[in-house]
């Protein structure tokens, strides 16, 4: 802490013992081809990458592989869940994840049903205690609610990410207070999951206090995938910046900026 009292960017955010440079994490899945997919992650400068196990083919050469393009040895992968609607689902996808690749440190999501798919949290809680006790490093989607928030850290998981609304929806987040409420109490890295549409919604999630946004359909389904990349990138780097900074105060009433003391009469 310098002697203004005003912290410094760190460096790196950690994660179960790994050090990321990049608070931007960005899916793999919605784009139009694999090789716009390589494009568009390599311009948002993430490091680490969400794989939907049930849906992007990674042990089947015959067929384009994710690997070809977004190379193992260059980003992190983070195997999920998604489409899985019940614990033994998530579970069962991410121990046949786990023999495939190695993977140990998971993205766990347990869905509720349509049209909002929001998190299943008593399912959730029953598929992060099984994966916690199987040696997983469990990063957990979950609703914006402080004390589910903190029993599933309480429980071992590694990472809180709650939904900054609907999955797919980007309307940005929706309950500001209750992130910045998960972000106060958690002892592990918070990164908001799910809602985000534009880099606005970025910056505010990282102004918030966040450690880290993951998104995907943002930049996939944007008109330009690879400059909406770049976007994030930049509003990621914007809104951490903000929040170490400091803003000012909100007050009611106006407070010029130029002195009323000594006018020229």
């Amino acid at each position: 802490m310098p002697t203004d009292g005003i912290p410094q960017a760190e460096e790196f955010w950690t994660v179960a013992g790994r050090r990321f440079r990049s608070r931007l994490v960005v899916g793999t899945g919605r784009y139009k081809d694999l090789e716009e997919t390589a494009r568009a992650i390599e311009a948002s400068g993430a490091e680490m990458v969400t794989v939907a196990v049930r849906r992007v083919n990674l042990s089947d050469p015959s067929s384009p592989m994710l690997q070809d393009y977004v190379p193992p040895d260059r980003y992190t992968y983070l195997p999920n869940t998604a489409g899985c609607h019940t614990a033994q689902d998530a579970v069962r996808t991410l121990r046949l994840a786990r023999e495939a690749g190695g993977w140990n440190l998971v993205k766990l999501e347990v869905l509720g049903p349509p049209p909002f798919l929001y998190p299943d949290m008593q399912g959730t809680f029953e598929a992060a205690e099984a994966l916690i006790k199987d040696g997983f490093e469990v990063m957990v989607y979950c609703a914006d609610d402080p004390v589910a928030a903190k029993r599933l850290e309480e429980m071992g998981c590694v990472a809180i990410m709650p939904l900054g609304a609907p999955i797919g929806s980007g309307r940005g987040i929706a309950n500001p207070f209750l992130i910045h409420a998960i972000v106060q109490q958690s002892k592990v890295p918070v990164l908001v999951d799910a809602g985000i549409g534009t880099a606005s919604d970025a910056a505010m999630a990282m102004e918030l206090g966040c450690d880290a946004v993951l998104l995907n359909s943002a930049i996939a389904h944007a008109r330009d995938p690879v400059r909406m990349a770049r976007a994030m990138k930049q509003a990621v780097q914007a809104g951490r910046d903000a929040f170490l900074a400091g803003r000012m105060p909100r007050i009611g009433a106006a407070d010029p900026s130029s002195p009323t003391a000594g006018l020229i009469r």
